[in-house]
């Protein structure tokens, strides 16, 4: 057994060492441990083997039922699981630069410009463009550039994927959105700049801070300009493929294909200290044959590490004939072309179907329960596939998810076409597709009044068993769902869209600013108008009418969304829809400052609520003619009415859902306290927090209560009650990481200031020391 099979480089055992000891203490063989875990006899034998380990954790989990363990057997097996699994990275979305980044050699020189910029971005941001041909590495020297300069920007350091090679790639202000998110800021900022306001946010965010920015494969200048601060102390990294020109005053610094040393060490540092010492002129040959490009030497040094009886110089000979038979490509395309079809040859069927079908793939990544519609395996089979292609360096993976990448997808979509018939294709497209949309509707309807967990008959190897797993699911795979959304209105399937759309609509209110809400639900609409369903069509307009006021703050737009919404439901004869209608009417013009009007539309929706019995409908309705009150200037009126709000809720309790009676007395005793306030009694506002913040504990809405605790804090304070304000703020950070992230930094702010200066107060004496 080598030092691999046997242990970890830290000297732990290896978890197929663990799995097969503990499977022999069982009395199992490889095959009587498939059957009682549901893992395939060929993965058990991968993981035992070593040529798997790092199992996903479902898989573990498996394994330890189908072994019996107790408690301390699990625990072992788990920590021989996680101590397998590498740091390895890939940049999805917006997140916080990695600890480390595996497989970096050389680039001193460049890491040294890095350097040498960063000391000037202590008075103003520096900007670096890295551009390079595909497969040089610019994604991970900015990994590694960012990881050194984490010290000295100790403020925030983000990573954000551009997809600038994507059809349709996120816009700015989806990118701008997702890092002001990273950095925590807090939902009540956002709400209050409004969409119109997070430029602003996010510059204003960035000034007052030390950060490195990560702007990873962007597309085009017209991507980059926005995201690029005015001010603050920071290094923003961009990487293109193109070099950018029209950016002005940025350091550009073009990447090269790894020096001959350089691409030696990587392939030494990924096949093993021993195989380049045994024919170390073999392996600069594989380097000069991978063009020293980082990309197709990674590709050749997880070939060389799971070949082990291979020689360098066959792997060499493997790739001289392919390149020559590249030569009309380019130089770095055709080594690069010649790495992936080496390792593609050497994928098992499944493995090598599964490489294939990822190229169907949406979004930027996958799931192996998403994986597993596209080859019809069951989940732990495809698992072994997805493995497999790690393995050889065809696939990344990170918390349970599947990149590609971008090269290989082409690659991948050139063998579908090649290998496979179209029928077969669009099939499994279509079947991935359908499970994305079943899923969403299941995940959705968790929010949705009257529906909650899960049939019992719900088979869709995802664990949507609570609400939050079923908010997880969604947002994971929020750019692979809309686009099976998108393909089903194409495929004609509008019954399919609407009911998507419809079961994820109290959902959109827990994911406001994801950015896409108004594109599902005027889909939807559209959908439900080619049905001839005017009752569907006014429901979807009324969606898309809370989507243009809240998401995008377009509050005229809004209303014409409305207005026709209430057209249709009026020509329907449909009550609830006509309520909704006139709801969001009234939304809209409370935002334009036209009380009047708003206050007449929200009594008519409080009236067809009412013959519509509607409870929901109701409550919202009230509490809507209590904040148009409360915004217009009008607060004893407006106590009255969240006073009649509360009677209301108590009235109607049996007939509201928990969740929804909790939310609104919160919303309610809050907006009391804002009047009081205003009216100058600030012991009942007082009082109204600390019920509104009660209530908040008692049902588990920490946002809610960290906000109305900062906001406690704040008016002790001015009632010179220090000692009371302290404690709140007290509680507010020890909320921890589930607070409000504004609330909870400026609570912690307070008390260190409260701390200087009782220390300036109250000097210790000098003689305290030799006493």
């Amino acid at each position: 057994m080598t030092a691999v099979e046997s242990g970890t480089a830290d000297g732990k055992p290896a978890f197929g060492a663990v799995l097969r000891e503990l499977r022999l203490a069982a009395s199992l063989t490889i095959e009587g441990l498939a059957e009682a875990s549901g893992v395939s006899v060929r993965g058990i034998g991968d993981l035992e083997r070593g040529r798997r380990t790092a199992p996903r954790r479902r898989t573990v989990a498996a394994l330890a039922r189908g072994l019996r363990l107790s408690e301390a057997g699990r625990r072992r097996l788990l920590g021989a699981a996680r101590a397998g699994r590498s740091d390895g990275y890939t940049p999805v979305g917006v997140q916080a630069v990695p600890r480390g980044v595996p497989d970096f050699v050389g680039r001193e020189r460049e890491l040294a410009r890095f350097a040498g910029l960063a000391a000037a971005a202590d008075t103003a941001p520096v900007v670096v463009t890295v551009s390079g041909v595909p497969g040089t590495g610019k994604t991970t020297l900015a990994l590694q550039a960012a990881r050194e300069l984490a010290g000295r920007f100790a403020d925030g350091q983000i990573v954000v994927d551009m997809r600038g090679l994507d059809a349709e790639p996120p816009s700015p202000s989806e990118l701008m959105l997702g890092v002001l998110r990273a950095l925590r800021v807090a939902d009540r900022e956002l709400v209050d700049a409004g969409p119109e306001g997070h430029v602003r946010l996010y510059r204003q965010t960035l000034a007052r801070r030390r950060f490195v920015l990560v702007l990873d494969n962007a597309r085009d200048e017209a991507q980059v300009r926005p995201l690029l601060p005015a001010a603050g102390a920071g290094v923003v990294v961009v990487t293109s493929r193109r070099m950018l020109t029209g950016l002005e005053g940025v350091h550009r610094l073009p990447l090269d294909p790894l020096a001959a040393r350089e691409s030696t060490a990587l392939l030494t540092r990924l096949a093993g200290g021993e195989r380049a010492a045994d024919d170390p002129g073999q392996l600069e040959r594989v380097a000069r044959l991978c063009g020293h490009l980082p990309l197709a030497l990674s590709l050749a040094g997880h070939w060389l590490a799971r070949h082990r009886t291979w020689s360098v110089a066959r792997l060499a000979d493997q790739l001289e004939p392919e390149a020559r038979r590249l030569d009309g490509l380019g130089p770095g395309d055709a080594r690069v072309s010649a790495a992936f079809d080496l390792s593609y040859r050497q994928l098992g069927a499944e493995a090598g179907r599964m490489f294939r079908r990822l190229a169907l793939v949406p979004g930027p990544d996958v799931s192996a329960a998403g994986a597993a519609r596209l080859t019809g395996q069951h989940l732990f089979d495809a698992e072994d596939a997805l493995e497999e292609l790690v393995e050889a360096g065809l696939l990344g993976v990170e918390r349970d998810r599947y990149r590609m990448h971008d090269l290989l997808r082409l690659h991948a979509r050139d063998k579908l076409t090649a290998e496979e018939d179209a029928e077969s294709a669009e099939a499994a497209g279509n079947a991935l597709h359908d499970w994305l949309l079943r899923t969403a509707v299941v995940a959705g309807r968790w929010f949705e009044p009257g529906y909650g967990a899960p049939p019992a008959t719900w088979d869709g190897d995802v664990d949507l068993s609570t609400a939050r797993k079923g908010r997880e699911w969604l947002q994971e795979e929020g750019a692979n769902w809309p686009a099976a959304l998108h393909a089903a209105a194409r495929a004609g399937r509008y019954a399919t869209v609407v009911e998507v759309a419809e079961s994820l609509h109290w959902f959109s209110d827990q994911w406001i600013y994801w950015g896409h809400w108004p594109e599902v639900f005027a889909l939807a609409a559209d959908c439900a108008g080619r049905l001839g369903d005017r009752v569907l069509e006014a429901t979807q307009l009324n969606y898309l009418a809370w989507a243009r006021l809240l998401c995008e703050g377009r509050h005229r737009d809004s209303l014409t969304h409305s207005t026709r919404a209430l057209a249709l439901a009026r020509l329907a004869d449909d009550e609830r829809q006509q309520a909704w209608a006139h709801f969001y009417q009234a939304w809209a013009h409370r935002k334009l400052a036209a009380y009047g009007t708003a206050a007449e539309h929200m009594s008519r929706a409080g009236r067809l609520f009412a013959s519509a019995d509607d409870p929901e409908g109701c409550l919202t309705a009230r509490h809507g003619i209590a904040l148009i009150l409360s915004e217009s200037g009008h607060c004893e009126e407006a106590l009255t009415a969240f006073r009649r709000t509360l009677e209301y809720v108590e009235e109607e309790k049996d007939r509201l859902e928990a969740h929804a009676a909790d939310f609104a007395r919160t919303g309610v005793l809050g907006g009391m306290a804002h009047c009081c306030e205003r009216l100058g009694r600030p012991e009942r506002a007082v009082a109204h927090l600390r019920q509104a913040i009660a209530l908040s504990a008692r049902s588990g809405n920490t946002g809610l209560e960290s906000r109305d605790l900062h906001r406690l804090g704040h008016l002790l304070l001015a009632l010179g009650r220090e000692a009371e304000a302290r404690e709140a703020f007290s509680r507010v950070v020890a909320l921890g990481p589930y607070a409000d992230p504004r609330a909870a930094r400026e609570a912690a702010e307070r008390i260190e200031a409260a701390d200087a200066a009782g220390a300036r107060r109250d000097p210790a004496p000098a003689e305290a020391d030799r006493s």
